[in-house]
């Protein structure tokens, strides 16, 4: 992604909704380059368009969720794609630190699979030329553009995996990692079953939040990939309970 293309996605998520005029004048291009950008943005899921303007998208869009701090996103996919060897198969579950990791993936590592529930991810590796999808079958989530159901389960269970990526909401005080919507988790959880390793990929900002639905314990973590801003004293509490964290360089 260009870097021009960066600084667009933070522009637009400090502000939600802005006027191309004045968004080309704050990046320093023309409107016409502008339109071009706003018009790859959109055609990748990160923005929406009206007329004159350009806007982020929904709080559970997960377009719109990759365009918040995309780039502290991007370093910890970078981070926990260096786990994934040449020819591996992995599953990936939704959620915008696993979308730019199976992104590095098809573009870095040779002859990888990613078998996963989010129809999203499918989608936005698609133009890769080292992109090898498997798409669990399952109930369309909209709006997050995910699987869920039983189907999912079903599905997952003919695949066993080394490693598993998972995303987060946050954490509960007694470190078990969730999700803030029901049917997501129990799919996250039919996934975990069919896997050696759970990773999770997650921005330090989550250790001071929570979602509604556990999905599962830190004992149960391999390891987590997250960025130098983790607290000291989250990072030796996981530790602690057995899990590998894995930081971003400053």
């Amino acid at each position: 992604m260009l870097d021009r293309h960066k600084r667009i996605l933070e522009e637009l998520t400090r502000s939600q909704k802005l006027e191309v005029t004045a968004l080309a004048e704050t990046i320093g291009v023309s409107p016409v380059t502008m339109r071009k950008d706003l018009d790859a943005l959109e055609k990748r899921g990160f923005i929406r368009r009206e007329h004159g303007y350009a806007l982020a998208g929904s709080s559970d869009d997960l377009g719109n969720r990759l365009a918040f701090h995309y780039q502290e996103k991007h370093r910890i996919a970078t981070l926990a794609a260096a786990s994934v060897t040449p020819g591996e198969t992995v599953m990936i579950e939704s959620g915008s630190c696993c979308a730019l990791l199976a992104e590095v993936l098809a573009k870095t590592v040779r002859d990888v699979k990613i078998i996963t529930n989010s129809a999203f991810i499918a989608g936005y590796v698609r133009s890769d030329p080292g992109a090898k999808v498997a798409l669990l079958g399952g109930e369309y989530q909209l709006e997050s553009q995910v699987m869920v159901g039983p189907l999912v389960r079903l599905c997952a269970e003919q695949f066993y995996v080394d490693k598993l990526f998972i995303g987060t909401d946050g954490v509960t005080a007694h470190y078990s990692f969730t999700n803030s919507d029901m049917m997501r988790a129990e799919a996250v959880k039919a996934m975990s079953r069919q896997a050696s390793k759970i990773m999770v990929l997650t921005e330090s900002r989550k250790f001071a939040a929570h979602g509604v639905v556990p999905v599962v314990a830190a004992e149960d973590v391999y390891a987590v990939y997250t960025d130098e801003s983790i607290p000291p004293e989250v990072e030796t509490d996981l530790t602690e309970r057995g899990v590998l964290v894995y930081k971003t360089a400053p």
